[in-house]
């Protein structure tokens, strides 16, 4: 079982049962120790199965960890508990619904679900959505959740916040009103049952006695407190993860829990994985260099036995036109050479650079697949055929009931709707028992299909999974209605492949006894595990659902066969390629316009870096624009400061490097803010900076509003902050704010929606 590691691999995995942090290193092997770990413990007779818990980020990750154990195990390990974060909090509640004040065949709103819920809310109780746009309720209520705060823990220091507190208590009366659980909301729920419910914290205490976490620098602080508690019986916990690529911040993701995990659990316990079995040296010197510009770090050093390898090729282009057009000769060089299209990545930071190179590929007849999109469960067609299968679980489901009641269309108009909703509020009920308080043509439509819903439920109730699925799809009216549309068929075999997945998923689930992918207890184990009991009365139909939302809220997409990938650097954490091209290496962009005022913003970015250059296995490139058109605009920038942090023995230039001089543009647009740098004599050099003299108005007038310097506003999305300088005339004119939560940001006083306060 451990021949095959190296020495601190050895060291990790044959640990005594205590609390330790692996530190590990990119392509080092960490899934293999986490694995192995669980399998020298169960083998070595340390621990049985039943407790062990293993929890990472992504179901492919979990299958992966189920996969390598049991192919090292020959043993049933359906006991263990391996899953996300949310699918064994799921598994939890079901378990203990009614402790966690749930109904047991609660459902789950994925995000897009969760959004459509809070547009509804905010409707039917009058509340500006251009004040308090939809997508920024939806950020503050799950930022909040993330942090372990219930509306009243929330601080409400001005009245845009105290607003926000009060929509986020409507939310929840709405949720538990329609028996509705967000992401989010598993997490906290789960939480609250264990911290505040003894004997169910007792039972999962006794039971765990080793708890596993891959990717612990993603873990949020709700996270960590959960996994604090389930190993108060004095389980041990060992921590997997990489302070260096801690990239999700803007998802929750507390980097600082892995430093306090040192502290008060490791003491000093921490094995460093640094042998990387992927990249060359130049490639990994260069991370390596890169990364030390932060500060903070655990620290480790990443090194190869197998040779420096090639420099990083390195390109700056006048435009980004020339720089997709040079990436596609340099793409169909390497094809010719002889790699595979797949191996073959080109990664950007943001998503609007994608349009330009899309094109260059398509143009010049190169195959390429924009990975991380629409996931199955998430495409406009699965999500109707949820709906009403949803709706057969819970005719009470107002999201649902929202999204499939016009669709296909049957004449009921955004009136009818809203008197529906009216109604429903009056009366402190679902839109489904409101319905024949609704007057008129509209109120019969409504009718009608209240009784559709309610024949397809009679019709199906005795139906196997599979059958039910597909009778309740081709008596909706959705086959009929994308039959019509001449672009459908691809919506029609969606909607046939889920038919597909319930058949799967009841296969998988007759096998194991259970819903598939959800394992209980050994029933034959002293303790009676209250999981078995929970799950055993969920319906096919309910268990369908949830496996459907818990999927759709996985952000790991799979990779296209034999084509040139095209992606986000967030969306490349894990994966690695022969040949990846690292585009638009120019200040503003990597490092991204909104973090280079904010140290810890900056530091997250020169992170991203650092995943983004260790995905690259063989060839690496940087490749850079003089000048660039994004969100409409052109824009001329600066070599990023990325570069500079990687020494010039790692770096081939390709192109000239050519100085800048006082007559080149630096600020052709003001929306990058932010210390500029550029590369002189092969040294870098810090620019002038982050104010431009043409921001220096004191006053300008835009519509009916003046602005000056020194004026308090307030942003929707931003909160309250200060106009410290101001540039441009009339429509054209811009303005430098210093918001009090999220920093310096330049925005467009023609499009920004600003209150300015009074006083």
């Amino acid at each position: 079982m451990i021949d095959k590691l190296n020495s601190p691999q050895r060291e990790a995995v044959t640990l005594p049962p205590q609390h330790a942090l692996v530190l590990a290193g990119a392509g080092s092997g960490k899934t293999r120790v986490l694995t192995t770990r669980m399998a020298w413990l169960i083998q070595t007779g340390q621990v049985s199965p039943l407790g062990i818990l293993a929890v990472t980020f992504t179901n492919k990750a979990a299958r992966e960890m189920v996969g390598r154990v049991t192919s090292i195990l020959p043993i049933d390990i359906r006991g263990m508990w391996i899953g996300t974060f949310h699918g064994l909090c799921n598994r939890m509640l079901r378990a203990h619904h009614r402790d966690a004040g749930l109904p047991q065949a609660f459902h789950i709103l994925d995000t897009a679900d969760q959004l459509a819920s809070i547009k509804r809310l905010l409707k039917a109780n009058g509340i500006d959505d251009d004040k308090y746009p939809p997508r920024d309720v939806q950020r503050f209520i799950n930022g909040a959740k993330e942090e372990g705060q219930r509306p009243p823990d929330v601080e409400a220091y001005d009245s845009f916040r105290r607003r926000m507190v009060e929509i986020y208590t409507l939310y929840e009366t709405q949720c538990q009103r329609e028996g509705v659980v967000d992401f989010p909301e598993l997490l906290l729920r789960a939480y609250e049952l264990l911290s505040r419910n003894e004997p169910v914290r007792s039972h999962y205490q006794r039971r765990i006695k080793h708890v596993l976490v891959d990717e612990f620098q993603d873990t949020n602080t709700l996270q960590y407190k959960w996994l604090r508690l389930l190993a108060g019986g004095g389980a041990s916990i060992f921590a997997v993860g990489d302070d260096d690529q801690s990239i999700y911040a803007f998802r929750g993701a507390n980097v600082g829990n892995m430093s306090d995990f040192e502290r008060d659990y490791a003491h000093g316990t921490v094995i460093r994985l640094e042998q990387n079995y992927r990249s060359f040296g130049h490639i990994l010197d260069a991370a390596n260099a890169l990364i030390t510009h932060n500060n903070g770090r655990l620290g480790k050093n990443l090194w190869t036995e197998q040779g420096e390898g090639e420099q990083i090729r390195v390109v700056e282009q006048p435009s980004d036109l020339a720089e997709a057009q040079w990436l596609v000769e340099e793409v169909r060089a390497l094809i010719s050479d002889g790699r595979d299209r797949s191996q073959i990545a080109v990664l950007y930071r943001s998503n609007a650079q994608s349009r330009v190179i899309e094109h260059a590929l398509f143009s010049a007849g190169v195959t390429y697949k924009v990975y991380g999109g629409l996931r199955f469960f998430e495409r406009q067609e699965v999500k109707h055929a949820l709906g009403y299968l949803r709706l057969m679980a819970n005719p009470d489901d107002d999201t649902s009931w929202m999204r499939v009641v016009n669709f296909p269309p049957r004449g009921i108009g955004a009136r009818t709707l809203e008197l529906l909703g009216d109604q429903a509020k009056a009366y402190d009920t679902s839109l489904s028992a409101a319905v024949a308080r609704v007057p008129g043509k509209g109120g019969s439509n409504l009718s009608q299909f209240s009784m559709l819903v309610g024949r397809l439920s009679e019709e199906t109730r005795m139906l196997p999974l599979p059958e039910l699925v597909e009778h309740v799809i081709a008596q909706s009216g959705l086959i009929a209605h994308y039959e019509q549309d001449r672009e459908g068929a691809d919506r029609i075999e969606n909607l046939n492949e889920i038919i597909n997945a319930a058949a799967a998923f009841a296969l998988e689930a007759n096998m194991s006894g259970l819903p598939a992918g959800i394992v209980v207890q050994n029933p034959t184990a002293a303790e009676p595990d209250p999981m078995e009991e929970g799950l055993g009365g969920l319906s096919p139909l309910m268990a369908f659902l949830s496996h459907a939302a818990l999927e759709a809220g996985d952000n790991q997409a799979q990779a296209g066969q034999d084509a040139v990938q095209l992606m986000t650097v967030h969306a490349a954490k894990g994966l690695e390629f022969d040949a990846v091209f690292i585009t638009g290496m120019e200040e503003g962009l990597f490092p991204h316009e909104n973090s280079v005022n904010d140290p810890s913003g900056l530091e997250e970015e020169r992170r991203l870096m650092y995943v983004a250059i260790t995905r690259a296995r063989e060839r690496l490139y940087f490749s850079l624009a003089q000048s660039r058109m994004l969100h409409g605009q052109t824009r001329y920038a600066m070599r990023s400061r990325f570069l500079a942090e990687v020494p010039e023995e790692h770096l081939k230039w390709l192109t000239p490097k050519q100085g800048l001089s006082d007559s080149e543009p630096r600020w052709k647009t003001s929306n990058y803010s932010g210390d500029t740098y550029g590369r002189q004599g092969g040294q870098a050099a810090p620019r002038q900076s982050t104010v431009p003299s043409k921001m220096l108005a004191s006053g300008v007038t835009v519509g009916a509003q003046q602005f000056r310097v020194g004026q308090g506003v307030r942003h929707a999305r931003f909160g309250e902050g200060t106009v410290i300088g101001l540039s441009g005339t009339g429509m054209d004119a811009q303005a430098q704010i210093q918001f009090r939560e999220v920093g310096a940001k330049t925005l467009a006083l023609g499009i920004a929606k600003l209150d300015i306060i009074q006083g």
